[in-house]
């Protein structure tokens, strides 16, 4: 009897080291699988204590949501990196394993292999979106088509009412391709060169169609960097340029001012639609990202992951939370889909 209770007690004993000796992630048959911590951070786009209070209300959220898809997450920590950069060494290192981050930020920080894209975010899309630019040129405006959720935008680079341009947008309207001899003599408006739709997107355009530098291929006289869209509109409607790169709804944004008179508006007679045609569309320029670190997350939590953000931004208090970043909606998202942006990025490190 006495050995009998030895090798019990044995037993017990065994089991409760067994029990208590659990790794980040642990899983049993009987329930969902167990993990202590999961790490959530935010790059700061905006001041860190507002993006903090907006997303408050996570942890709870998120935490019961991953208990649906399986995962029992005793402890979800969201938190705001001190800069972009520092969210992406994060997950790069596996000391961040959820990092909500920009196109670009993950383009750099992927390339190690030890991170990778869950989602792209979404939100509403236009009722024009052709690679094709004379399929935006039928006189009628650009609307936004709230249920059309897209992952990207694009970059349009549009020929206003100066007799050059006029001239460009003949030839794209009657399906003639343009040469570099078009393009270059022409006056362009463009943006700063860290700006993704008014000016690495078009580079990246130009480069693949004429084998040159893009937008620095133009002589210096023919580049005009301008402060901001506003002011690309501006110059594009007193003829100051002849073609403007700007993102792909901005003459819905600046139709109003285009006909206005007196102080902020252009003075046109003709709405903006009539004097303006689209001659380049570039390639999606993809949304944010929520990426996790493939050192600390695997697949099958990435698959949780990825359904519980979708259904939580499904939700009005999930909408509520993720409007910090203006996103209205999360896709499946694939490394490949941010191949351009690389190229971007190598644009931007000369």
């Amino acid at each position: 009897m006495s050995k009998k209770f030895v090798l019990f007690f044995t037993f017990l004993m065994l089991f409760a080291l067994v029990s208590c000796s659990t790794t980040t992630t642990t899983t049993t048959a009987a329930g969902p699988i167990q993990r202590q911590t999961l790490s959530v951070y935010f790059v700061p786009s905006r001041d860190a204590a507002q993006i903090l209070e907006y997303v408050a209300p996570l942890s709870a959220m998120l935490k019961a949501e991953m208990l649906v898809q399986g995962y029992d997450i005793e402890n979800i920590v969201v938190q705001v990196g001190s800069t972009y950069e520092a969210v992406g060494e994060g997950m790069d290192a596996g000391t961040i394993d959820v990092g909500f981050l920009p196109g670009g930020t993950y383009a750099i920080y992927s390339a190690d292999g030890n991170i990778d894209v869950a989602l792209t975010a979404t939100r509403a899309g236009l009722n024009k979106d052709s690679v094709n630019a004379k399929d935006w040129n039928d006189g009628q405006p650009t609307l936004g088509d709230s249920n059309s959720q897209v992952a990207y935008y694009r970059s349009i680079v549009v020929a206003g009412p100066s007799a050059k341009g006029r001239e460009l947008a003949g030839k794209v309207n009657n399906n003639e391709a343009l040469t570099w001899a078009d393009v270059s003599s022409a006056t362009w408006c463009v943006r700063s060169s860290s700006s993704s739709a008014g000016f690495i997107y078009p580079s990246i355009l130009l480069r693949g169609l004429f084998s040159n530098t893009g937008l620095t291929a133009l002589d210096s006289n023919k580049r005009i960097q301008t402060p901001g869209y506003g002011a690309s509109m501006a110059s594009l409607a007193s003829s100051s340029c002849d073609v403007a790169t700007i993102y792909a709804d901005a003459r819905r944004d600046y139709a109003t001012a285009w006909t206005q008179t007196g102080e902020g508006g252009y003075g046109r007679t003709l709405s903006i639609w009539e004097e303006t045609d689209v001659i380049f569309v570039t390639p999606g320029i993809y949304n944010d990202t929520i990426s996790i670190s493939k050192l600390t997350v695997d697949n099958a939590l990435k698959a949780a992951l990825q359904q519980a953000f979708i259904n939580l931004i499904s939700t009005q208090a999930g909408k509520d939370v993720f409007a910090v970043y203006s996103h209205e909606g999360y896709v499946v998202a694939q490394d490949s889909d941010y191949d351009v942006e690389r190229q971007a990025q190598a644009i931007l490190r000369g």
